[in-house]
């Protein structure tokens, strides 16, 4: 593909409105292939992409067998309007109502729409259904759920709402467990306890603003949360803190939605993410990865007793494009081919490996402060040199640099394509292709080293 990218790029600055993107770097970069692991500019440079579209190709660009079910579907029936039935959308919406009934013993309902936050949107729903009507919901600080207007009220950063008005449904924001940052003299498990503690001290008496012992009703419908969480850092919980915090909810009414959008769909080495924590979710939400970003399809499931046709009706909620045809067959294909073979497995050694190399760059550069991640969802945060205060203005730099496309992997030039996040904006959120070859992990710690060393010299 060739093009001007000067006209592009001002037609882009006139044209374009500015809200639905984020211009990481200046100018912005234009790509115009993929394939696999790796994206490429005009100049055919290979970027090794190291977020895949915030984890949502995870099974690699161009997927042969994903495409070719894209293409067949596309020549079967592309298009059917969603009062009427296909069979992929009942064949996927049994695959993973099944599935979720295996692992925790509950029967539901996957309802289906075409993207995360619109997914959100419909969960809140369902909650607010199944409360008679309550609207206030406990989320992390840290945690996003998307940027629509419900979606924004519980996301914790108050920059996606402070222009809109009052959120008056806004969400009661809880501290989430952060291992690396935990105050000093505890233990990881420690510190997770003290949060649940906490929590659950709101609930002792009335006056803590959210219980009436008299009825024993919480005026708070349901917790949001991200088993792992994905732009505030990649941050991993002790893994006793969802056990304590899902008892609290239970012993109080409150109901637990999952947010697997980004985590789902093996990005943990398990199916969806929660299953590391041993906890049943009331709801959980998913999107992104489901169609490996070939289609905006999105959904969530629920126990039945949430969303059955009685409590939720037709015509509850609805989208046009919910549960279209392209979209269904290609996920219905992504879960047959993720359980064909141990694919978790597969994920799970991948991450090691990954993560065991992060963990010697760290050694060689004390400006990386902390690695750590599950599966495939890696972070490494960067720091100033005592390892610790974060430093936003260094990693910029290595995102800069990565887009350049000027580092050199094997005598040939190479680009590095990262994901920022955290709470400082300090964090590499690793989010590679599922399917990553060892080779490709030992060229992206090759071009990390590289990376990092040029920033600091840069930034010197």
């Amino acid at each position: 593909m060739t093009f001007n990218t000067e006209q592009l790029l001002a037609d882009e600055a006139q044209y374009c409105s500015f809200g639905d993107t984020v211009h990481y770097v200046n100018p912005p970069k234009i790509f115009s292939g993929c394939e696999g692991s790796y994206m490429f500019d005009q100049a055919g440079t290979p970027y090794l992409d190291l977020q895949m579209w915030y984890s949502a190709v995870n099974f690699g660009y161009k997927n042969k067998r994903l495409e070719d079910k894209m293409i067949e579907q596309l020549r079967e029936l592309p298009q059917v309007a969603s009062q009427y039935l296909h069979p992929t959308k009942i064949e996927l919406a049994k695959f993973i109502a099944q599935d979720a009934e295996k692992k925790w013993g509950m029967p539901g309902r996957v309802h289906f729409n075409v993207g995360g936050a619109q997914a959100i949107e419909d969960s809140l729903k369902v909650v607010r259904n199944a409360t008679n009507g309550k609207s206030l919901m406990f989320a992390f600080e840290g945690g996003y759920h998307g940027r629509t207007l419900g979606a924004s009220s519980i996301t914790s950063s108050y920059r996606y709402r402070r222009r809109f008005g009052h959120f008056s449904d806004r969400a009661q924001f809880i501290p989430f467990p952060y291992p690396f940052r935990r105050p000093k003299g505890m233990t990881s498990e420690e510190y997770a306890e003290s949060i649940v503690q906490e929590f659950a001290r709101k609930f002792e008496n009335e006056y803590h603003a959210v219980w009436d012992p008299k009825t024993q009703q919480c005026e708070y419908a349901a917790f949001y949360v991200e088993p792992i969480q994905g732009t505030g850092g990649y941050v991993v919980p002790p893994p006793n803190f969802f056990k304590g915090l899902k008892k609290v909810l239970d012993d109080h009414g409150v109901l637990m939605v999952v947010d697997e959008i980004q985590m789902g769909f093996w990005r943990t080495g398990t199916l969806w993410s929660v299953e590391n924590f041993g906890v049943k979710p009331d709801v959980l939400v998913f999107a992104k990865a489901l169609t490996n970003g070939l289609n905006a399809l999105s959904g969530l499931w629920a126990r039945e007793e949430l969303i059955n046709p009685t409590v939720f009706p037709p015509g509850s909620t609805h989208s046009t494009f919910a549960s279209n045809p392209l979209g269904t067959a290609l996920g219905l294909e992504v879960m047959k081919m993720t359980h064909e073979m141990d694919f978790g497995r597969q994920v799970r050694e991948s991450g090691a490996y990954f993560l065991d190399g992060l963990r010697q760059l760290q050694k060689r550069h004390p400006e990386i402060g902390d690695v750590d991640g599950m599966g495939l969802a890696l972070r490494a945060e960067i720091c100033t040199a005592d390892g610790f205060t974060p430093n936003k203005a260094l990693l910029d730099k290595m995102v800069d640099l990565g887009l350049e496309g000027k580092l050199e992997y094997q005598g040939q030039r190479r680009g590095l394509v990262l994901d920022v996040g955290g709470y400082y904006k300090n964090v590499i959120t690793f989010a590679p292709s599922l399917m990553i070859s060892r080779s490709e992990i030992d060229e992206a710690l090759v071009l990390l080293d590289q990376l990092i060393t040029l920033a600091k010299r840069s930034c010197a």
